[in-house]
């Protein structure tokens, strides 16, 4: 899932074979299988199903992977262009509308309402830590909205998003693009509804998430090469304890009641009406809605499924 840069979004407003090819024509079909253990060499840990009708693997990403992470994207690159069909994560559909709106109240997102000031909703412990923190970083955060805060400390105190390779998804995306794969959504969001979901929540929804920024801040930035090294090990207890990740899911839009619920149905639907399908279905699933508590890993397990790969928890 990613990190939202809000003063951008603000800003922004965001082969056919040769018929001379005989050696070609004559390589054998790759087989369910090899596809999985094509994909398994890439490093990225991964969750097998078997279907009645085929296979289905399931690549838990993190976003931002540092480039010091060991992991072989070419290998992904070559199982995503032996597969059926590519599912990939769910996608704004914002309009010129919706840039306009953010254009125009770009300030909604990034400062609090109405003048207030963080020590209004914070508490004396909470704000105390928070202006600590600015006056360490010279950062002034006593107006500023506290998802904007969070995002702006992962970012510029723990250097989450700097020196950062190729996303799975991104690698995947490439790949079917370059190979004619079949390639959907889990779910096309309409921007205009993602825009009214983050404004009309109240500052103190994000609450949580700034008290886990600030968790993250604290500890240093050694946890981002960290979490990039357990998401390699599969150690996926790891990778979710890890206070960057915990923050990540702690903030909007993934702990939002309303918009992070739909975003972890409409993953479990996939995957769901994925098991009908013949051949290997190859689907790139943020980390967190796979390995969370009661997440997909979790319901697809309930449902009875055999499901290979790395413990989750």
């Amino acid at each position: 899932m990613m990190i939202f840069n809000f003063k951008a979004a603000c800003a922004l407003t965001l082969v056919l074979a040769s018929l001379g090819a005989p050696l070609a024509a004559q390589d054998p079909a790759p087989t369910e299988n090899s596809i999985v253990v094509t994909a398994q060499r890439s490093g990225a840990p991964m969750w097998t199903i078997d279907t009645p009708t085929g296979t289905i693997i399931l690549v838990g990403e993190i976003r931002a992977i540092p480039k010091t992470t060991p992991w072989q994207p070419d290998r992904l690159k070559d199982a995503t262009a032996q597969a059926s069909r590519v599912i990939l994560g769910a996608r704004p559909k914002i309009s010129p509308g919706d840039i306009l709106r953010l254009m125009f109240s770009g300030s909604k997102f990034t400062k609090l309402p109405d003048k207030t000031v963080a020590s209004e909703y914070l508490t004396p412990e909470q704000w105390a830590r928070l202006e600590a923190l600015g006056t360490a970083h010279e950062e002034d955060y006593a107006r500023q909205s506290f998802l904007f805060t969070s995002f702006q400390m992962l970012r510029k105190e723990l250097r989450f998003n700097r020196d950062t390779a190729d996303d799975a998804s991104d690698v995947v995306s490439k790949a079917a693009d370059k190979a004619n794969v079949p390639t959907t959504r889990a779910a096309t969001l309409r921007g205009e509804d993602i825009i009214d979901n983050l404004a009309d929540a109240a500052p103190t929804a994000h609450i949580a998430c700034l008290t886990a920024a600030m968790d993250a801040v604290e500890v240093g930035p050694d946890i981002v090469e960290q979490r990039g090294a357990d998401w390699r090990r599969y150690d996926i207890p790891a990778v979710m304890a890890n206070p960057l990740e915990q923050a990540l899911g702690q903030c909007w839009p993934w702990a939002d009641e309303t918009l992070g619920s739909e975003l972890r149905t409409i993953w479990v639907e996939s995957i769901t009406a994925a098991q009908s399908e013949p051949g290997v279905t190859l689907a790139v699933v943020p980390l967190r809605v796979l390995a969370e508590t009661d997440g997909v890993l979790d319901r697809l397990s309930a449902q009875g499924l055999d499901i290979s790969g790395p413990a989750w928890k």
